[in-house]
């Protein structure tokens, strides 16, 4: 099966010239374009990528922001960032990225980028999905079903994961809680909110130019929507 790339720029002459490196590099990959975030969320819902090649600095979202879409949508594929700025690099590393390169394109980085992030042929000791996590609760430790958790909220310096009719506080931050899902269909709606994407009841609009969000078994809640997450939700549930 030949590899499959997306290359993620709104500059034309950057996507152009990346695209001809890996052209020279990978002379079997199918390679594909996108201009800005929200193509890169439809090539993402369009089948399987191995790799995608993310400008931080993209129009209308910033690639920062797209990592755990991505991640969600194409829980296989390694993300790598592309940008003019070296500082990125440690940014790239905390947000889990598997690798960086920097404009102008230098040959022998991208080759050993290559190198390092190419599938491989699958084995039987592979990553296995995740399907319970630990919640710390009242001096002991309970495992949840993942398909259980309705949402997460910040609560009191920790957390309450809400789980169908149980709610638990755990003193975790929302941030080690994403962390944890990364993988799963949970997605950071807001600061304060950790979402399944699955258990989503209503979209609606809600405040200065977001959206509200209702979830099932907790409809008389309403959860806000960053603003700069709207679009992004927006293609994660085909809305």
């Amino acid at each position: 099966m030949a590899i499959r790339i997306a290359v993620i720029d709104d500059e034309r002459p950057a996507r152009s010239e990346l695209r001809h490196q890996l052209g020279e590099l990978v002379p079997e990959a199918v390679i594909e374009e996108g201009d800005c975030g929200a193509a890169a969320l439809e090539l993402a819902g369009s089948g399987r990528f191995d790799l995608f090649f993310l400008d931080i600095n993209l129009g209308d979202i910033n690639g920062t922001v797209l990592v755990n879409a991505l991640k969600n949508m194409q829980q296989d594929a390694k993300i790598i960032f592309v940008t003019a700025y070296s500082e990125y690099a440690v940014k790239a590393f905390e947000l889990g990225v598997d690798d960086y390169i920097l404009k102008p394109f230098d040959r022998g980085r991208l080759k050993k980028v290559l190198e390092r992030v190419r599938p491989s042929a699958p084995r039987e000791t592979e990553k296995v999905n995740l399907r319970k996590i630990a919640i710390s609760n009242d001096g002991k430790t309970i495992f949840e079903d993942i398909g259980n958790i309705v949402y997460i909220e910040t609560h009191n310096r920790g957390c309450i994961i809400h789980a169908g009719e149980s709610d638990y506080f755990d003193g975790k931050s929302i941030g080690e809680f994403e962390k944890r899902l990364e993988g799963e269909r949970f997605f950071r709606c807001h600061k304060s909110y950790l979402i399944n994407l699955d258990k989503v009841r209503e979209v609606f609009p809600w405040g200065n130019n977001s959206l509200g969000l209702k979830m099932q078994g907790f409809e008389e809640d309403i959860l806000s929507v960053g603003r700069e997450k709207t679009k992004v939700l927006r293609q994660l549930l085909g809305w």
